[in-house]
């Protein structure tokens, strides 16, 4: 068998054809595993740069499964060698300044990058944003997500995994993919409106002292703003917990 990096480009496409067809042999199962494993250490290089250079902390996986390989394959039109979240990290951050702040960062520090914002184009209400660059050949997806957006994520995930798997990629249907709906909308008013709040605020500081009735109105929307986020966390922290009920009997 051929190791993974002797492929060519044409014989990984190939490859992922019959994975998507089905017509599976073991030694293409073997050949994929080994090719999965061969994003390692543009993994590795990749969370040691941003760690190293940038001082961040980042979460993530090596390699995709097999099975999610497979899944993404017959799921979407795409081939094999172009699916750019075979490895992945993940850096969560507090609010949309920040997220955009290291989305930055990580294309000054990555020369080869492509970015992808998800905030107001969500997949099936995913909100975050992917950094896509290429480490020793190979592509490894950086997700930069917000506090808020993370918590989303993650009960979507979970409501994948012990209701219905369809429910990350818009099925389900029902009343639990339209509060995720409802909660990644909610989510992108509030951040935007507390980036422009900070925004705000940081350009009436450069004129000189505010008023009473201005430091008034600035608390009036912080608090606001505050118990709405507050609001979502509590409503999508309480889905997460009642999510195995919500599993209807076969």
């Amino acid at each position: 068998m051929i190791p993974p990096s002797e492929l060519s480009k044409n014989q990984i496409d190939r490859l992922g054809d019959r994975l998507r067809k089905g017509d599976i042999s073991d030694d293409d199962l073997r050949l994929l595993d080994s090719y999965r494993r061969s994003f390692t250490e543009a993994y590795e290089n990749v969370i040691g740069q941003i760690r190293d250079e940038l001082g961040l902390a980042s979460t993530g996986r090596r390699a995709k499964s097999t099975k999610s390989i497979m899944e993404k394959l017959s799921r979407e039109s795409l081939r094999l060698s172009q699916m750019q979240d075979i490895a992945g990290c993940r850096v969560i951050v507090s609010d949309i300044a920040a997220q955009d702040s290291v989305v930055s960062d990580l294309k000054a520090l990555f020369a080869k990058s492509v970015m992808f914002d998800r905030r107001d184009h969500p997949s099936h209400g995913y909100r975050a944003v992917h950094v896509i660059v290429e480490s020793g050949g190979k592509l490894i997806e950086i997700q930069v997500r917000t506090a808020l957006q993370h918590l989303w994520a993650e009960v979507s995930e979970k409501l994948s995994d012990v209701v219905d798997p369809t429910i990350k990629y818009g099925g389900g249907g029902g009343d639990i993919l339209l509060f995720l709906m409802t909660a990644s909308d909610e989510i992108i008013l509030v951040e935007s409106a507390e980036n422009d709040l900070h925004l705000t605020l940081a350009s009436v500081s450069q004129l000189g002292a505010m008023s009473d009735e201005m430091k008034h109105k600035i608390a009036e929307a912080s608090d606001l703003l505050s118990s709405r986020k507050a609001n979502v966390v509590k409503l999508l922290n309480l889905l997460g917990e009642v999510a195995p009920q919500l599993k209807e009997p076969r």
